[in-house]
């Protein structure tokens, strides 16, 4: 019997509303689980994990909905639509007995990780009453292909095996299998099935990204969940089923052996609460354990590769910040058999390799046997420890809010440094009073968003992603006053005093990363990925961080937050309207040129009666604009049109640009992401390749071509991209198996015949936009810039000297350059192993537009020898012939969080198309 239900209230994805439903078998519960079962040798002909077989996504899909219907074990559900329209399926297994009572067993879950009003006696009692709640997903990253298998496999097993251990899950474990990326399934599996003779099967070279705007990328974005499928995750984790562990599937093992498993390396975040890291060594004990005493060899943790606690972002690493265990697996296998190597130091036991491996060669079904072992001992743990997963998910929450509650510190690397310079290694009473305890330093108690600040609706933006991951955040209903600043209705508001408290200190304040050295004086150990990532500082938003408690007239709000509504004021009858330069407002200044009107861009500043409006304002005449329509905008985006009654005197024409923005064969990560930002701003643009510019003739076509990190690697100033636009070459059967829909996309950006092209379409008029590793075409194009950061020989330092993983710097911002309207004196950018340049002799028409003028740029993150970096310029405005060039070191548009940088894409856009004609007539 099929029921249909609604599970996402709220959901911004309207087409999500009509499609999702509940699959569930009904009836008496049976005594044999797998006697009316379908097999998976029945439903597709082969075991899973057969070698040369993927189950594709389809097939997923009709397996599980089979089996929905089948078993009194499971229930199916879609949590929403993927970015290309799938659905995206979550099976609920649990027992038979605990079936009815699920929607208690979710209350249960989320009243223990909120935490809030459960005294210690009502938690015992919860957790005495409740199910442990465990995640395990699979797919995320297509390309590994044995994610989704496994968690077919791990489903199957879980409706059919009627063996004591596998009943004590079921009866005291409620298990949330989750397809983590249908679309990258669906396209990973079918492209290497496409291939008849299995012996010709691969799954390499995939023609696009398996996310079609973030790829592997798909597992940084959990904490600004962009994307629909990271959204809808998050969702279920944070707001529905908060399960105490989540078991996130990846690949591939570290060479040598076949998995690897936590606990992880140091350092650890130190926003996170201690029975984090204690219980990821216990499960990971649990794990490793398991696979000792079934003799499968090969498991490393540790040192046996690079992962950590400290970065959050990634489907396993936000539930830190959450007080859920999240767990992180790296398996080696393929359909394809595969040989492990002979590598002699990974053929001796120690504490984190305690049983090798044998070298040889590896079957598929393998890997899905490891999966299994891994999966059950997660679900052994949480059996066993049921009431201790339930209580201790609590007590991490009201650990939280009690240290949101009063005075707090959270000791940063940089004060241990501190005090160790003054006092060596052992210090008095009063130095851990004066370094560790001082009163300035206090953890905030909350922080306040203004309403009234510049860019608000951005600012909504910011919450938005903070309400996604499930913290509470509240809006001011009327206005107040706290610590002697006023503050208006509207404003919002964060406090600390919550459960996700982690997740709100980590959004909101800096990172500190420890000097991580392979040794005294050695080089340094790079982060598994960013070092800094502060939301807030990325974004740009104004807030204020309040040291003591505070309340005032606030209410919750429930789900996401709209814009407030801006408004049309002003002249009744005017000559045109003024709109602030705000990320949004391109928005509407978008549909205005897409209809055919007019926008003109102001480069003074503009008085009109009671209101002034800074250089980079917009002018919408008129007739361009109808009053009813900037109503609805205003309300929609929360930005305000003003009616004067005569236009600005000096302005510049915009236009709606054609953007050609590049791509390659396979997809890049950095185009994708500057696809979706471009794509939720309106922006004209279509994707173009290495063919299309090689054709020359683009002034036909464009008006600004994007050249993202890692579209360009011409070689010139130091840094660089790895955005992904490598491109070995295929073989020639290969390309002739290509449809020219595809063959089309390959080749790269080359200086023979590229850059002479791309000189042509600038010269004539066209404006080319390179951002962090693709500013390399200045130097192709002969531009005078050198790389700043070099030794006094003029070497690039090395990294014992200079060493800047992604982090967040602050820049100074030169004014006047249309580029920078919209920012101020100083800007955070988000810089990791960036392009710095120094501009030479001859550079008349090099202008640099935001440079380091400081030796401690470092705002969040890690930057070892940071000092280095002082007089350098990130960011360079060039005339070449009729046209510019801009080249923007730092990572602008990196994974679509970074708002506070957009204006700089923006305006690049505009202003590379925009035609100077004075007054507006």
């Amino acid at each position: 019997m099929i029921a249909v239900r609604n599970i996402i209230p709220g959901i911004r994805h309207a087409a999500a509303l009509a499609a999702l439903f509940t699959l569930a078998a009904t009836g008496a519960p049976r005594g044999t689980a797998s006697a009316q079962l379908t097999t998976p040798e029945e439903q597709f002909g082969y075991r899973i994990g057969t070698d040369y077989q993927l189950v594709n996504y389809q097939g997923l899909t009709d397996y599980w909905h089979l089996l929905a219907e089948q078993s009194d074990r499971m229930t199916l559900e879609s949590i929403g639509r993927t970015s290309e329209g799938r659905e995206q399926w979550m099976a609920t297994i649990t027992s038979p007995a605990n079936r009815p009572n699920l929607e208690r067993y979710k209350e249960i879950a989320a009243r223990l990780a909120r935490s809030e009003g459960v005294t210690e006696e009502d938690a015992r009692a919860l957790a005495g009453e409740g199910k442990a709640v465990v995640w395990i997903d699979g797919g995320l990253h297509a390309t590994e292909v044995l994610g989704i298998q496994q968690l077919m496999e791990l489903v199957w097993q879980m409706v059919s095996r009627d063996d004591p251990e596998t009943m004590r899950f079921l009866d005291e474990v409620i298990l949330l299998a989750v397809h983590a990326n249908p679309d990258g399934h669906a396209l990973v599996a079918n492209w290497y099935m496409r291939n008849d003779d299995p012996l010709e099967r691969s799954s390499g070279n995939v023609p696009v990204l398996y996310n079609k705007y973030a790829g592997h990328d798909n597992n940084r974005d959990f904490f600004m969940a962009s994307l629909a499928e990271s959204e809808n995750m998050n969702r279920v984790m944070y707001r529905e089923w908060f399960p105490q562990i989540v078991y996130n599937h990846h690949q591939t093992g570290p060479a040598g052996t076949v998995m690897f498993a936590p606990p992880f390396r140091d350092p650890p975040n130190h926003n996170l609460d201690p029975i984090i890291l204690t219980s990821l060594d216990q499960v990971g004990s649990a794990m490793h354990q398991r696979f000792v005493v079934e003799g499968k060899g090969g498991t490393t943790m540790r040192s046996g590769a690079g992962y950590s606690t400290w970065w959050n972002g990634g489907l396993r690493t936000t539930p830190y910040f959450k007080n859920m265990i999240g767990l992180l697996t790296e398996t080696i296998g393929h359909p394809t058999p595969i040989e492990i190597p002979f590598l002699p130091n990974r053929q001796l036991t120690h504490g984190d390799l305690p049983l090798p491996v044998n070298p040889g060669t590896w079957h598929f079904r393998q890997s899905v046997d490891y999966s299994q072992t891994a999966n059950r001992a997660v679900l052994d743990y949480a059996s066993r420890n049921r009431e201790h997963l339930l209580f201790n998910i609590w007590r991490m929450g009201m650990n939280s809010i009690e240290r949101g509650s009063r005075d707090s510190w959270t000791v940063l690397p940089k004060w241990i440094d501190q005090v160790t310079d003054e006092v060596g290694g052992r210090g008095s009473m009063e130095d851990y009073e004066s370094y560790l305890r001082d009163p300035a330093k206090r953890d905030a108690r909350g922080y306040i968003l203004p309403a009234d600040q510049r860019d608000f609706p951005t600012a909504t933006r910011f919450v938005n992603a903070l309400l996604k991951g499930g913290v509470k955040v509240h809006r001011a209903t009327d206005d107040f006053n706290v610590g002697g600043k006023d503050y208006t209705a509207g404003s919002y508001v964060v406090t600390a005093a919550q459960a996700f408290r982690p997740h709100v200190i980590d959004m909101f304040e800096p990172q500190n990363h420890p000097n991580d050295f392979q040794y005294p004086g050695g080089p340094p150990i790079a982060p598994y990925d960013n070092a800094g990532w502060t939301l807030a500082l990325q974004m740009g938003v104004e807030f204020d961080r309040i040291l003591d408690g505070f309340n005032g007239p606030f209410e919750e709000i429930a789900w996401m937050a709209e814009p407030m509504p801006g408004t049309v004021t002003g002249s009744p009858s005017p000559v045109g309207y003024m709109v602030d330069h705000v990320n949004a407002a391109f928005t509407a200044v978008n549909r205005v040129l897409a209809a055919g009107g007019e926008v003109y861009w102001t480069d003074m500043e503009f008085d009109a009666p009671g209101m002034s409006f800074e250089p980079g304002a917009f002018f919408i005449p008129a007739a361009s604009a109808d009053r009813t329509q900037l109503e609805a905008w205003a309300a929609e985006l929360g930005i305000g049109f003003h009616g004067v009654m005569s236009a600005p005197a000096s302005t510049m024409a915009l236009s709606n640009a054609r953007v050609g923005l590049m791509d390659r064969y396979g997809g890049s990560m950095p185009t994708g992401w500057t696809r979706y930002i471009l794509e939720d701003f309106e922006f004209n643009f279509e994707l173009i390749f290495p063919p299309d510019v090689d054709a020359g003739n683009l002034n036909d076509r464009f008006d600004v071509i994007i050249l993202p990190d890692g579209a360009f690697a011409g070689g010139g100033v130091g840094g660089g991209g790895r955005g992904g636009f490598r491109f070995g070459g295929p073989n020639e059967d290969f390309v002739a198996s290509l449809p020219d829909s595809l063959s089309r996309r390959l080749g790269r950006l080359s200086g023979e015949t590229s850059v002479p092209a791309l000189r042509e379409f600038i010269e004539n008029g066209g404006t080319v936009i390179a951002v962090a590793g693709s500013t390399s075409l200045g130097v192709a194009l002969g531009l005078p810039l050198e790389n700043f950061m070099v030794d006094a020989q003029g070497e690039s330092l090395s990294r014992d000297d200079y060493f800047t993983p992604g982090s967040i710097h602050n820049i100074a911002v030169e004014q006047g350059s249309p580029l920078t309207h919209g920012l101020g004196d100083r800007v955070n950018v988000l810089h990791s192993h960036s392009p710095v340049f120094r501009i030479g002799d001859g550079a008349a028409n090099v202008r640099r537009i935001a440079w380091y003028d400081t030796a401690e740029p470092l705002v969040s993150g890690w930057a070892w020898g940071q000092h280095h970096l002082e007089g350098g310029s990130s960011m360079i405005e060039a005339d070449i012939g009729a046209g510019k060039l801009f080249l923007f070191g730092p990572k602008i548009t990196f994974r679509s969080q970074p708002h506070g940088t957009f204006p700089l894409l923006f305006n690049g856009i505009h202003y590379g198309a925009a035609k100077r004609v004075g007054p507006v007539s």
